[in-house]
Order: structure tokens, then sequence, then C-alpha cells
């Protein structure tokens, strides 16, 4: 916790960071149900309302920004613990990807459903350099079953959705190497990091059984440690928001776990870079609804279409 620097508080459940070049950090609030700007000195301001779960979120190539919408979560407000989310919510409205214009708030359904069926809860995207996305369904958890997960890969323009990845237990957080040659997922519930080899464009090479999935394993985690969302450094290390043991995990491409950065947060849900050099690191302290901020040892990779324009 040394260096950790807290930015804001009162944030409800904050998750899907986004820092701007302009200093900001744009984020969702999952329970809020709406995208919310951080200013630098701790302001936070209404970007857009948006009903259900608003989860992961990144810059696309047309400036505007895509966010996974999960449907809605039950919460418990633990007096001990902060706020936390359970089972799936009794109004909930479906899995969705929507787009938002940050100047406007304006709010568009890019996609419900794929080739495979609905879309359950969506969770974590990432943009590459051809301008699609991958994105992750954590499916929902019911009080006696819980859906399948997936991956997915599809087009900003609304016009190609595919089911690349399924099934999958609680995929999660979600990267891309610095190469694009391969797709970084974290499973949260098996608390493991997997790795799928890209071919193309939305295209994987599967490895062969007894991968579950056709994915490599990469690490997992020994004790109770459940992974969230994840960054990567532009030194190909994998920075996994991490549950229960609350830090931010990194990992090498190797599987080494080279360190863990403790937080104060049994829910540490997510970690994005920014500032000069992308040195510094922005997490999300969901249970106690903080951004904070740390100097970061090694610089963050520079994400398409934010840090990286075509």
């Amino acid at each position: 916790m040394a260096g950790m620097r807290e930015i804001t508080d009162g944030l409800r459940f904050p998750e899907g960071p986004i820092a701007m070049p302009d200093g900001s950090v744009v984020l969702v609030e999952i329970a809020g149900e709406r995208l919310t700007r951080v200013m630098p000195d701790g302001r936070k301001l209404l970007v857009a309302r948006m009903p259900g779960g608003p989860n992961g979120a990144a810059m696309g190539p047309d400036g505007m920004i895509y966010v996974c919408n999960n449907g809605g979560f039950e919460w418990i407000d633990d007096p001990d613990h902060g706020l936390r989310p359970r089972f799936q919510a009794a109004d909930y409205s479906g899995g969705r990807i929507e787009r938002v214009d940050p100047e406007t708030g304006r709010v568009e359904t890019l996609y419900t459903s794929t080739d495979m069926g609905p879309l359950r809860g969506p969770n974590d995207i990432v943009f590459d350099g051809e301008g699609g996305f991958w994105f992750t369904d954590l499916g929902k958890a019911r009080a006696r079953d819980r859906d399948q997960g997936g991956v997915y890969y599809a087009r900003a323009d609304g016009s190609l959705v595919r089911e690349v990845v399924h099934p999958i237990l609680t995929p999660n957080g979600i990267g891309l190497s610095p190469d694009d040659r391969t797709l970084y997922v974290a499973e949260t519930e098996g608390g493991r990091l997997w790795a799928f080899d890209i071919v193309g464009p939305g295209e994987i090479g599967r490895a062969p059984w007894p991968s579950p999935h056709g994915g490599r394993f990469v690490a997992g985690m020994h004790r109770y440690q459940r992974f969230d969302s994840l960054a990567v450094e532009a030194c190909g290390n994998v920075c996994v928001a991490t549950l229960a043991t609350p830090c931010i995990t990194v990992i090498a491409p190797d599987g080494r776990v080279v360190e863990q950065v403790e937080t104060d947060d049994l829910h540490t849900t997510n970690i994005c870079f920014g500032g000069p050099a992308l040195g510094t690191a922005f997490v999300t302290l969901s249970n106690s609804g903080r951004l904070v901020a740390m100097d970061w040892p090694r610089p963050g990779l520079p994400l398409h279409w934010l840090n990286l324009r075509a």
C-alpha cells in the first residue's frame, strides 16, 4: 500500500478505468449504473446514465467509449467490507455491448447477442489494431446455477460479433500482448491466467486437449485468490487485479509471478496505466468505492485508439 494515493471516493463499485490523455480517468460505476469522469482533483462528472450493470470499458477507433453491460447484479452492502455483487439482479435487463459518446452522453446498444445466442454478462473489453475488439462474457450466477462463460470478437461498426471461446469458467479480465499475437484472459473463480494465440483478426489457434477451451495455461495461484480485470505492461507482464487477497498480481509471460502489489480492498477489481510515459497505475477499489493511483515500477503498454492512433 506504500505510495497509494486516493484520487476520489464515494463511487458505487467502480470498474473499467480508462486513463484519458487530459489526466482524467473515465470509469464505470456498476452499482451506480453510470459512466463517470474523475478529474485529477477528485471531482466526479457524469458522462452517461447506463441502466443495468456497466462493467468493462475501452476507447474505440471512433473516439466513442465501448462498454460491456452485464445486465445488473443483486448487491450486498456489508457494514464491515462495503459493497459487493452477489447474484443476477431481479430486474436483470440482459447482457449487451453499448457505445457511449463521451461528449453528449448518448448511449447506443451495439450488440445483445452473438451467433450462438444472447449475451449474458459481458465483463471486460480490449481493442486490437484493426479496430475490432475482444470481450469476455462471464455469464450470470443465480442461487443454484451459473452460466457458462465465453470470449467473443466484434467489429466496432456493429456488423459482426462471434463466439471464439466457449465454455470457459468465469472469464473476466482480457488484454493483448505488446505484439498483438497473444490474447490473455483471467479466470475469476479458478484464479487462473490463460493465453490464446492470435492467428488473425478475431481468430485463434487452439491448444490441443487437455486444454479445456484451446487456451494455454499461464499461471494459477495458491491460497484463495480470485482474478478480476487486467492490464499489460510494455515489457509484456500481465497485471491482474486480485480479489480476496487484495493486490495486483504481476505475471510474466512465462508464468512467473513477478510481484504482488498490495492494496487494502478485498475487491481490487481493475488497473489501467496513464500519466507521463504511462508510469502511473490507476486502480479501482470497489468495496470501498475508491479510485487510487500509484507510481508503477514499469511503464504500461500503450492501448490502441487511446494512446496509439492509426
